[in-house]
């Protein structure tokens, strides 16, 4: 078996960049080009500059189950301009958090903690109403499940997430986060039996303030970018507004994207 680590660190800066503009995609025409001013309250780049996604043809298929494994997905492939938000765990619970995120218009994949949420879950029904979907992050967020737990233990604490997911907000997740990122083909088996589409990683993250990348130095079509909710929720999304209108990306759906709403 072959655990999969070290995503929590970033990757030395090398060369990166954004590609070319996709002309299928329809954009605001009433869109500035010019860089974002920022709110003098969050520190994050106004609406003034917001392009709004009109249409998209996705280009990319999730991969199938195979040999009874989940595939493991960390960016997608794409020629569009896009990257897609996913926010991890649920601890931190702030009103501001969802009115930023509405303001901003950006849909987000929510992996989020049964243990976590479970004080007040109809905080995120509030985010879900805007566009964002739940998602599996299991039960306890033992981040050494791989490790110390079975096969029928990985499969309890991902099959129960399905369930209360499913009871708090009306559908049962598609897609899985691994606690701290780390995965094993026990694991990715035991995804696959809980009924989930895909292991989903990530190469980007908004923390602290800033951006972290393991790969070049800036955002790129097609990555996943993550975050967390945490205190420092608001710094973490304008590091991550500043990074997308800098690449020139749309924050477009994961699941949308994949076909697995």
């Amino acid at each position: 078996m072959t655990l999969m680590t070290g995503l929590n660190s970033c990757a030395a800066p090398d060369a990166g960049g954004t590609g070319p503009s996709n002309p299928t995609l329809l954009m605001d025409p009433s869109a500035s080009p010019e860089a974002p001013t920022s709110s003098p309250a969050t520190g994050i780049p106004s609406d003034s500059t917001k392009r709004i996604l009109k249409g998209y043809v996705p280009d990319y298929q999730i991969p199938p189950v195979q040999n009874g494994l989940a595939p493991v997905i960390t960016r997608i492939a794409t020629k569009h301009p896009v990257v897609f938000l996913t926010i991890d765990d649920g601890i931190t619970k702030k009103p501001e958090m969802a009115a930023l995120m509405d303001r901003f218009d950006y849909p987000a994949s929510l992996f989020l903690t049964r243990d976590f949420i479970q004080n007040d879950p109809g905080f995120f029904k509030g985010l879900q109403a805007q566009g964002s979907l739940i998602e599996n992050h299991t039960t306890s967020h033992n981040v050494n499940m791989t490790t110390q737990f079975s096969y029928a233990r990985q499969l309890a604490e991902i099959t129960a997430m399905q369930d209360y997911a499913l009871q708090q907000y009306g559908r049962r997740p598609t897609l899985f986060r691994p606690p701290g990122g780390t995965y094993s083909n026990v694991m990715r088996k035991a995804v696959a039996d809980a009924g989930l589409k895909a292991i989903i990683t990530w190469e980007a993250k908004a923390n602290a303030g800033h951006m972290d990348y393991q790969t070049g130095h800036s955002l790129r079509p097609g990555d996943i970018v993550l975050m967390h909710f945490r205190p420092e929720f608001a710094t973490d999304l304008a590091a991550f507004r500043q990074a997308q209108l800098d690449a020139g990306l749309e924050v477009v759906l994961l699941e949308n994207f994949l076909g697995a709403t």
